[in-house]
């Protein structure tokens, strides 16, 4: 078994990447360091009430903690956006700091984008209206966002992000309008304490989002050796660290080896189809990422198993499958099986009928919505989806 280190810092793309058990208590250093002065926290409310998750990292901020916005939820509206801006002007803050899932992430993202935007939510949800939201403009003078991640979904490497102005129900569309810009944290503080105070559920229901980041990227059209060592490699770790989490058997040392396979399998990352047929039922319904991306990836992947190479070499090492003796066929279905045992081990869903929401009569527009996702570009050289073939996807999966 690969050892981890137990800390390591390293500057991704302008964003310090600082891991280690306790590293929450250098916030207020790493604040001081960048001449700011007012921090304010921004999560949703069952992380806001969790005293053994905010105490460290209050303590850490020290005197530096200006307030605490606990407003975001997993719908990732503008309302949480918007409110933590509110809350961010009277509390003077210069700095904020995200902590939790994705979708809290992706909001303290936003509410640095939006608070030097200049447009009021309201007209931004009339622009949404007429037709369409046109992007923040980029602004340096934005406040600069820490982020705390405490799930498995890596979202926490990341410049993207977007916030729900109108539901599918009020959009003239009859999709979910929304909007986003770009911001890089300036700083990940990875902390395996933090993630052991998540609760099982969440963390299971983020980890196949993650995983996926990594199971992506070898098979994209443009992988590269470097983008492709950090992906196997973080296979690697959450392959044999996730089922030993969810199964109550970590002792620690799994948290840790998660906590960097997660870091590991969003560098240089390569999304793609799988995150594509994650995009296309966000088009229709609110669901957890990590909960369709459970259910759609072993379907998704004997698709491409059954059309190109997909890089399968490389998936079989990061799941440590001894490629020998074993012909494409053999070697393409023990990675799905691979998967599928994370999966099942994780106890997350394994059909699309059972997540809530979902109808079958939805699934031919799905598959259109997929077959138009921009991660679609990235598909596997000489694969060419198309809806009729991404619904029978769907259908087995279903």
């Amino acid at each position: 078994m690969l050892p981890v280190s137990e800390s390591f810092e390293y500057e991704y793309r302008g964003c310090d990447l600082i891991y280690g058990r306790g590293c929450v208590g250098r916030l207020g250093d790493y604040l001081a360091e960048h001449d700011l002065d007012r921090a304010l926290i921004v999560c949703g409310s069952n992380v806001g009430a969790s005293d053994e998750l905010m105490e460290p990292i209050q303590e850490g901020l020290g005197d530096r903690l200006a307030g605490v916005f606990d407003g975001t939820t997993p719908e990732k509206s503008a309302e949480a956006a918007f409110g933590a801006i509110d809350e961010m002007h009277e509390t003077d803050a210069d700095v904020l700091v995200g902590i939790g899932g994705g979708s809290s992430l992706d909001v303290a993202r936003q509410t640095s984008v939006f608070a030097q935007d200049g447009r009021s939510l309201s007209e931004l949800r009339e622009e949404a209206r007429n037709g369409g939201v046109s992007p923040p403009d980029s602004n340096d003078e934005r406040p600069p966002v820490i982020v705390v991640p405490t799930t498995f979904a890596g979202a926490d490497v990341s410049d993207t992000g977007s916030i729900e102005l109108l539901s599918a129900a009020e959009s003239p569309t009859g999709q979910p309008a929304s909007v986003g810009g770009s911001a890089m944290p300036i700083a990940d503080f990875a902390d395996p304490a933090l993630f052991e105070t998540t609760p099982a559920g969440a963390l299971a229901g983020s980890a196949m989002n993650g995983l996926d980041k990594g199971i992506e990227t070898p098979y994209a059209r443009d992988a590269n050796p470097v983008s492709d060592a950090a992906a196997v490699h973080g296979l690697r770790l959450l392959s044999d660290a996730l089922p030993r989490i969810a199964d109550g058997s970590d002792d620690g040392e799994a948290m840790d080896r998660a906590v960097v396979g997660s870091l590991l399998v969003q560098l240089d990352r390569k999304i793609s189809i799988i995150h594509a047929f994650g995009h296309g039922f966000a088009r229709r319904y609110s669901l957890q990422q990590g909960s369709v991306h459970a259910v759609v990836a072993p379907h998704v992947l004997r698709y491409l198993f059954e059309e190109v190479d997909a890089g399968r070499a490389l998936l079989a090492e990061g799941f440590g499958i001894d490629p020998a003796g074993r012909s494409d066929v053999e070697l393409g279905e023990e990675i799905v099986e691979a998967v599928a045992d994370v999966r099942d081990a994780l106890d997350a869903p394994t059909r699309l009928r059972d997540l809530p929401e979902t109808r079958e009569e939805d699934l031919p527009a799905i598959a259109e919505f997929v077959v138009d996702d921009s991660p679609m570009t990235r598909v596997p050289t000489s694969l060419e989806p198309t809806a009729e073939g991404i619904e029978r996807v769907l259908r087995e999966a279903w």
